[in-house]
């Protein structure tokens, strides 16, 4: 197990580290809430933990080194009774303490007012509340509380098998099923010294693009929606709907469930198989550039889009924010460009030209990369795939990392084990990582305006919740 240090030298070593090429990927708490582990990644893909022993069930605070570890902290004082020295308020993530007060950031004066949306809402969404404190229709700041459907599926794994922790994994969330799985599939690994081949690492991108393609067309309907522009949104959602259709041709189940496994993949096209996936890639790749040129020449659709919702970069980085939503802002980083266990060999993030950080840019940031996938797709599809296992490559350890970009973001896994069995499970989606850049997004914005720059995101509930 990876060593647990006292407090003498941790933040000095993650200072270290994030002033190099390191970059915070998680945190949480393990051992009963005995020790926190942190987690950084680097551009080649390579990860580390830092570890400190939580003495009297308190450990020292890093949200002064990097804010995006606020939530983390947080959810682990909910739910593992550790306390973060520095960290005040400590305000409560997890545990809905009914005291605004314990959880809002109080907003004081005679014209500030409070506006309060959900956590039920009239869509067909998972529950949130957005605490809107403005004056007249602008902005003030806003509070975000998830977590009304908290299922404790980390909590409920442990004691499971490696192989039975898969189920816990992958129905987190429907839209990220497969990230989410991969990303537990390869810390298993890790763990377990195990390698995957050339075949398994195909098999395993082809169903990470699948996914990501019906997702961003789903993304694209979403913004539409959010402009009340029910001729886009319908005819993305039908694309979207396409999407959906193959993933069940391919593998039986149209958001790709039960695809991902640890040590192989049971995944089998033939020639016949590929050809009309690749014959459906390209229709869907035509219509859905043809609904863009639509949408690029419709002017009072475009006119909703500029300079709103801006997350710029050096805030995006602040505040930890991955995939898409980082990329707009023009933080080119993409845990595709270093997989060395998937078949992303020679892959290369994009970001749009005008990469200003609002939902303009995070709407081009959508189809650039849903070309992206339908490029790599026609090629990872090329040649039949049959049943798939990993190798042996490693010795044995009790811990194990995986990092999967999701259609939402970088996704980590960490999976601490003895023997055979789940003694830590922590999954940290890319949904998680960017919630509080929507907060962000929203200050100096017209309330009016929030939906379309929720949307713009489209961050998974599920993901957080898990």
């Amino acid at each position: 197990m990876t060593a647990v240090s006292g407090a003498e030298g941790y933040r000095e070593r993650i200072g270290t580290a994030l002033a190099g090429s390191w970059r915070f990927a998680g945190l949480h708490a393990t051992a009963g809430g005995t020790a926190v582990r942190v987690l950084l990644a680097a551009p080649d893909g390579s990860t580390r933990l830092e570890s400190v022993a939580a003495e009297r069930a308190t450990a020292p605070s890093i949200v002064d080194l990097v804010p995006a570890a606020a939530w983390d902290e947080r959810e682990a004082h909910d739910l593992q009774g550790v306390a973060f020295a520095g960290h005040d308020p400590l305000r409560p993530l997890v545990d809905h303490d009914p005291d605004l007060g314990r959880w809002t950031v109080p907003v004081r004066g005679h014209d500030p007012y409070e506006v309060a949306v959900g956590p039920i809402h009239a869509g067909v969404i998972e529950s949130g509340h957005f605490r809107f404190h403005v004056v007249g229709d602008r902005i003030l700041h806003l509070d975000i509380r998830l977590f009304y459907k908290h299922r404790g599926l980390e909590r409920a794994a442990e004691g499971a098998t490696l192989e039975q922790g898969m189920a816990y994994v992958g129905r987190a969330c429907a839209a990220c099923t497969v990230a989410n799985g991969v990303a537990y599939a390869h810390a298993c690994e890790e763990a377990l010294g195990l390698r995957p081949t050339a075949e398994l690492r195909r098999a395993r991108t082809i169903l990470l693009e699948l996914e990501r393609i019906w997702s961003h067309l789903n993304d694209i309907a979403a913004v539409c929606a959010g402009v009340g522009l029910a001729a886009g949104n319908t005819r993305f959602a039908a694309l979207t709907e396409r999407a959906r259709r193959l993933n069940a041709a391919l593998t039986g189940h149209r958001f790709l469930f039960r695809t991902v496994a640890v040590a192989g993949s049971a995944l089998a096209l033939g020639p016949d198989e590929l050809r009309a996936a690749r014959e459906e890639l390209t229709a869907l790749r035509e219509e859905a550039a043809s609904g863009w040129r639509e949408l690029a020449f419709n002017a009072s659709f475009q006119d909703r889009l500029p300079e709103i919702g801006v997350v710029a970069a050096a805030a995006a980085r602040r505040l930890g924010t991955t995939g898409p939503a980082a990329r707009a802002a023009g933080v080119r980083e993409d845990v595709r460009a270093a997989s060395p266990r998937l078949a992303y060999d020679g892959f290369v993030a994009v970001v749009p030209e005008r990469a200003t950080g609002d939902v303009q840019a995070r709407f081009e940031q959508r189809a650039l990369e849903l070309w992206q996938s339908f490029t790599l797709l026609d090629a990872l599809l090329e040649h039949p795939l049959g049943p798939a296992v990993a190798e042996r490559s490693d010795a044995e350890r009790e811990l194990g990392v995986g990092r999967v970009e999701s259609p939402r973001g970088a996704t980590s896994c960490v999976v601490e084990r003895r023997g055979d069995r789940i003694e830590r499970l922590r999954l940290r989606t890319g949904s998680y990582a960017s919630w509080p850049a929507v907060a962000h997004a929203a200050a100096d914005d017209l309330l009016p305006d929030f939906p379309l720059i929720n949307k713009s995101f489209e961050l998974c509930y599920a993901c957080t919740d898990r």
